[in-house]
């Protein structure tokens, strides 16, 4: 039997190596040119006929068939990088005319902190605003065309995640394209001449009394119901004029409705923010983007959440934000929604995100943003 030469098997393997890697290079460069067409033509990434098309080609062109699970594998992670590069191309933001106007919105009624968080976030831009009751109703306008960009609250620093925006952004096809930070300083609010032992009856959202809940606990008699929105409580009470009704908003919006401060600051948190996010139909990137969100679904098994974040470590990459969402109709399986720092366009954060698909049950890249550093 021959004797094998391991360094020259090596060698070999070596300039086969290099081989690979300039027609890879050869094909990105080509890839580039199909995404440049696209753009034109304003076609999608994913072709399903065509992918399919390249991997049946690669198997026939064998000459072993026991290689084709190989090959399978190589050509399906060279469509996923193509298909990565594809996306930042045509995601690149597009730069408005002064003159045109943006069709955008937010949850609550002028004067709640989506309101502020909009005006924040599109300060200088021409924008025609539009406000809706529910969560529901933004994410809808995006969808519909009736708004570019839709703004949400998803984040508290005291009470955490707002669940139904997670929902929401997982069962429709919007992307993450920005985010603003508000600070939260809530008032209880009522109708001039009132005075703090007239109340019985409080407004607010749900989340505007989770956040105030210490203060609450000082006034037992005083009933409190949950309202569509801060904004909207503030403009219940003004409407109603009864000194026995209160809700809980910001300052902007005691100015708005011409309502009188009974209590200031009654969030028990004094470093109280939410973090807002702005959807829109289109995924984006803009070249300082520095926070991803993803959303997976781990396979059910031992180890597998440990073995999904595990990526990231390995990648050296920060996680941000984990937050859990269970997933209907399984019992104990859960959705989680993850906010990394990185960009798209770095390798390890491609390979991280090429791994963590390869390892969940399910995976969806939510967007690619910069964030607010408030």
């Amino acid at each position: 039997m021959e004797k094998l030469d391991l360094e020259a098997i090596r060698r070999r393997i070596d300039k086969i190596d290099a081989q690979l890697v300039a027609a890879l290079e050869e094909r990105m460069e080509a890839v580039l040119e199909v995404a440049a067409y696209k753009k034109q033509q304003g076609l999608p990434v994913l072709d399903a006929a065509r992918e399919a098309q390249v991997l049946s080609k690669a198997c026939m062109r064998l000459q072993h068939k026991e290689y084709a699970p190989a090959v399978t594998a190589m050509m399906t992670t060279i469509m996923e990088q193509s298909k990565a590069l594809e996306h930042v191309l045509l995601a690149e933001p597009r730069v408005l005319p002064q003159e045109e106007v943006m069709e955008v919105g937010c949850f609550g009624m002028p004067g709640s902190y989506s309101h502020q968080a909009l005006e924040r976030y599109f300060a200088g831009q021409h924008i025609n605003r539009h406000h809706y009751a529910l969560f529901e109703d933004v994410v809808q306008a995006v969808k519909n065309g009736e708004i570019k960009y839709g703004v949400l609250p998803i984040e508290n620093s005291s009470t955490g995640g707002i669940t139904e925006v997670y929902d929401l952004l997982r069962h429709h096809d919007c992307s993450i394209v920005g985010e603003q930070c508000v600070k939260i300083e809530h008032n209880l609010l009522g109708v001039q001449g009132a005075k703090l032992e007239d109340v019985t009856t409080v407004y607010s959202h749900p989340q505007g009394f989770a956040q105030s809940k210490e203060f609450f606990h000082q006034y037992p008699q005083m009933e409190l119901v949950p309202y569509f929105s801060t904004s909207k409580s503030a403009e219940t009470v003004r409407e109603k004029q009864d000194k026995h009704l209160a809700a809980v908003a910001g300052k902007q919006a005691a100015e708005m409705y011409g309502l009188q401060i009974l209590a200031a600051n009654i969030n028990y948190n004094s470093n109280n923010y939410t973090r807002f996010i702005v959807i829109s139909n289109e995924a984006e990137q803009a070249p300082n983007a520095n926070k991803i969100t993803v959303v997976v679904a781990v396979k059910h098994e031992p180890g597998s959440l440990y073995r999904t974040l595990g990526h990231f470590y390995h990648s050296g990459l920060n996680m941000m934000n984990l937050e859990s969402r269970p997933i209907e109709g399984k019992s104990w399986e859960y959705f989680f929604h993850i906010d990394l720092v990185g960009n798209l366009r770095e390798e390890r954060v491609r390979q991280a995100l090429e791994q963590l698909s390869d390892s969940c049950a399910y995976c969806k890249i939510l967007g690619n943003y910069p964030a607010d550093g408030r």
